[in-house]
């Protein structure tokens, strides 16, 4: 503590211990000390008191569509990492998808670094892409940090990112598994998918039953069954249907090793609540009914469901149509995905300790992050979220700092309002004011 240059103090601070008052050192980006709360202040230090404020760590979201370069006109890393920040997420990782180039060479990964180097608001790290014809650029790409490889089973939606069948992924896999890398999978069944009924206009009824449960069911069957077979880390990313929950008890029991993420919208809104025609609640896999979203929190409480990420894949106002069959399918989220899920949480008695375990703890640790991210202990990167837990507010699209401003939290009163956001012992947010990014980069340890 005699070295600290920054004391920030609050009576509840979200520690791996529990919640408690403390005092936390900062000396150069990184925790020094967590303290009783009355710890005298160093000579020369500076102390930012958040008096009751909640003080979390800063949320770490492994699944987000930034789409830079390429795609600017949807998102990109300038407006992707100011509304994480502005939503207390300190890190993310950006999908290898919807940019153009994809992230599948190396020399697209030198692309997508040299945008976003001085825009990064936040840290960014990023995945690389397993397709058909890129096995040989899987090692190349791992070697160059990468935090692991995403694949599709059914079509992505982009022409330049096809997907894997059964045959591909094998090869995907084993050449994965020998570097002991983490292969993340979109799990639906193409011809499942196929097989459904695609009637296509306004009505979301039609539109889940265009993607049933059964599609998402089999994918994660056929996937956890290659991974056993290569004894292989495999992830799997945005579930939806709970009917797939006992496959991965089941697998995991046998030693497959296997982690879920599921998201946000999945967890807190429902497909009951769906108007006709608003395609700003269209994602894939859909979200499900009420029932089925008691079942993932069911999932979550009992660590089944190891994570839960944003999923943000935004697009532009235009491609949102009334039709669901024609729309771009995804859900803009970073900058409420805390309040949203808080609201849900409280709402179902739990505290925001789970918060932070789902969105911060374990998807540091599912990227290899955990020893620099994810908690509030000595050693770790100085990143923090000051939340005030009590206050709400009404979701405002005009508010939001996402490229493209639609959501469909639209008019949803919320509670949880981050009233700073903290990295490595820099305030780069605080009551919506921003400072120039100070993001770093970020490879795989």
């Amino acid at each position: 503590m005699s070295e600290a240059e920054l004391v920030l103090r609050s009576t509840r601070v979200i520690t791996p211990e529990g919640v408690r008052a403390a005092s936390i050192a900062v000396t150069g980006g990184k925790i020094t000390a967590v303290l009783p709360h009355d710890a005298p202040v160093p000579a020369g230090a500076r102390l930012e008191d958040a008096g009751d404020h909640v003080v979390l760590p800063g949320l770490v979201d492994t699944h987000v569509h930034v789409n830079d370069p390429g795609r600017t006109e949807w998102e990109g890393f300038w407006t992707a990492t100011r509304a994480a920040a502005a939503g207390g997420i300190t890190t993310l990782v950006d999908m290898p998808l919807n940019s153009l180039p994809p992230t599948t060479t190396v020399d697209h990964l030198r692309t997508k670094r040299e945008v976003a180097a001085d825009k990064a608001h936040i840290d960014v790290g990023f995945w690389g892409g397993a397709l058909p014809d890129n096995v040989k650029d899987l090692r190349p790409l791992h070697e160059a940090g990468v935090f692991g490889f995403k694949a599709f089973l059914s079509p992505s939606g982009v022409d330049e990112f096809p997907h894997l069948d059964q045959e591909q992924l094998a090869r995907s896999l084993a050449e994965i598994a020998a570097l002991d890398g983490l292969l993340i999978v979109h799990a639906e069944d193409p011809h499942h998918l196929a097989a459904a009924p695609q009637q296509g206009g306004p009505k979301y009824t039609h539109f889940l039953a265009s993607r049933p449960r059964d599609a998402e069911d089999t994918a994660i069957a056929a996937l956890l069954a290659q991974a056993k077979r290569f004894d292989a880390r495999v992830h799997v990313l945005h579930l939806s249907s709970s009917d797939a929950l006992p496959l991965i008890a089941e697998a995991r029991a046998e030693g497959v090793r296997v982690t879920v993420e599921t998201c946000p919208h999945y967890l807190t809104l429902t497909a009951e609540e769906v108007p006709d025609g608003a395609s700003e609640f269209k994602c894939c896999p859909p979200i499900r009914e009420a029932a089925n979203q008691d079942l993932l929190w069911q999932a979550l409480a009992d660590g089944t469901i190891d994570c839960v990420v944003t999923d943000h894949s935004p697009s532009t106002a235009d491609l949102k149509t009334d039709d669901f069959a024609t729309a771009w399918g995804g859900i803009a989220g970073l900058q409420l995905s805390l309040p949203a899920m808080w609201t849900a949480a409280r709402e179902r008695g739990l505290g925001l300790e789970d918060i932070v375990r789902w969105m911060s703890a374990h998807t540091a640790r599912l990227v290899g992050l955990d020893a620099h991210k994810g908690a509030i202990a000595a050693g770790r990167d100085a990143d923090f979220a000051v939340l005030a837990p009590d206050e709400t507010f009404t979701v405002d699209p005009a508010a939001l700092q996402h490229r493209n401003r639609v959501t469909a939290y639209a008019g949803k009163t919320l509670y949880g309002v981050v009233k700073s956001t903290w990295l490595r012992g820099e305030r780069i947010v605080a009551d919506g004011a921003f400072t120039e990014p100070k993001g770093q980069l970020l490879t795989r340890p």
